[in-house]
């Protein structure tokens, strides 16, 4: 199920001459910010380096959560949720999308109790979040009774299916006016008098008027290239999917070391709480006092590893290449799709306290495990806003984790934004300035 440099190229519409918007890349924050546009009549083509959805957006957790959410993202992630619950209809895919809810487990007094400062966030926005009792989790989680001192419960959460979402969505935009091509890597912006003016590409160019970076953990070293300062590091997850199995939650359920959900084929994905690795490079040096705030913060779920056996080091071998020209072949055109292995000590963790936790799936395989790049920004929420160097380039990146739920959301964030429209949510918390106007650096609530 996992995508790969190596997976089959499913997209590839010729390049145009011109197009009124070019997204660079097609994960679920540019697939989503394209099918807006589409939707209301603006050109597109979608440029990615390797394949749609090959990395993050088809190997996360398939949760679509609006609780747990920063203050900020919260208002986007309501949207997004509903706009998830129709887009089945509205594209014509299985996307496997269904509201089952989204528990945080606890096993002590201290952990519910925390539970309740979010309460009254969830509260402002009349949202369906409770606390549950032992007995009333006992009556969602039907294995082990009594093994969880509560939760925090958000029935109208949901999920969907990474691997079938964005490819979907994908193929709905293609219908809807769009166009993408895979194994095109945008090597920089073309401009004149000052303003974005189209996109280079390793098979030509494409005039513009506006460009949307939804590069992942690309984002950096594409902004970079353009002396656009961007904090932002990789952490790697690993996460696996079990056999079918009995039915014991139909939802997504986290506690301090293990997260699960029910999938459509009748297994779990599974991944192992405070299993999140940063492997030390030479950008974290360079980002350390920007990212010192989010460490302290995090320090329970992120993991510092040195060496490059981990996938990462195909990103900080790249380092050294911090610049280049529209003529040479580019960082991007050299690793297609980051396919880090997964952490073998993570899934000793899976197999340990799932046991532990649900002992009716002790000892279940894991049919497949794999783990992606999360791309993190220094308060681990994102960067949704214009370019004010470079008019006529956006950027949308650093979801932290949270971008598979929140990407309808903040698609239509961007797409009202290139299109010039009055913002509907408070977006100054994404604003690009934040990392350098002096502003205190303030962590959302983490992966």
């Amino acid at each position: 199920m996992i995508i790969s440099d190596q997976s089959p190229v499913r997209f590839s519409d010729p390049l145009p001459d011109q197009v009124d918007v070019v997204i660079i890349g097609a994960g679920v924050i540019g697939i989503s910010t394209a099918w807006f546009l589409c939707k209301r009549g603006v050109s597109v083509f979608v440029c990615e380096k390797g394949r749609v959805a090959g990395e993050q957006s088809s190997r996360n957790w398939g949760w679509v959560r609006q609780q747990g959410r920063d203050a900020a993202e919260l208002p986007i992630a309501i949207d997004s949720i509903d706009t998830w619950a129709r887009l089945s209809e509205e594209t014509g895919e299985d996307l496997g999308f269904t509201r089952e809810g989204v528990l945080y487990l606890a096993d002590d007094d201290k952990k519910l109790a925390g539970f309740e400062d979010w309460l009254e966030i969830a509260k402002q926005h009349q949202l369906d979040s409770r606390i549950l009792t032992s007995a009333q989790v006992d009556e969602l989680i039907t294995d082990n009774a009594g093994h969880w001192r509560g939760a925090l419960y958000t029935a109208s959460d949901g999920r969907a299916e990474p691997f079938k979402a964005v490819p979907g969505i994908a193929r709905a935009v293609q219908r809807a006016g769009g166009a993408i091509r895979e194994n095109c890597a945008v090597r920089t912006i073309d401009s004149e008098a000052g303003r974005v003016t189209g996109v280079v590409t390793e098979l030509g160019r494409i005039r513009a008027q506006s460009v949307v970076c939804a590069a992942g953990a690309w984002s950096s070293l594409f902004a970079g290239n353009l002396d656009i300062k961007l904090p932002q590091l990789s952490v790697r997850a690993t996460v696996a999917r079990t056999a079918p199995t009995a039915d014991v939650f139909s939802g997504n359920a986290a506690a301090d070391d293990i997260a699960f959900r029910r999938r459509m084929d009748g297994g779990y994905t599974v991944a192992a709480s405070g299993m999140n690795e940063h492997f030390v490079g030479a950008d974290s040096f360079r980002y350390f006092f920007k990212f010192l705030p989010s460490l302290f913060s995090s320090s329970r779920y992120l993991k510092l590893r040195f060496g490059d056996g981990s996938g990462e080091g195909l990103m900080k071998r790249l380092l050294p290449t911090r610049k280049w020209n529209e003529v040479d072949i580019s960082p991007f055109e050299q690793n297609r799709v980051l396919n880090p292995p997964p952490s073998p000590i993570a899934i000793r963790q899976m197999h340990d306290r799932l046991g532990r936790h649900l002992p009716s799936l002790a000892g279940i395989t894991f049919e497949e495990a794999w783990a992606g790049m999360i791309d993190v920004l220094p308060d681990v929420v994102p960067v949704m806003d214009k370019v004010d160097s470079h008019p006529g380039l956006f950027l949308a990146t650093g979801f932290s984790g949270h971008g598979f739920g929140i990407g309808p959301g903040a698609g239509r964030v961007m797409a009202d934004m290139v299109q010039g429209r009055p913002a509907v949510h408070d977006l100054n918390r994404f604003r690009l300035s934040r990392f350098t106007d002096g502003s205190k650096i303030i962590p959302g609530p983490g992966l």
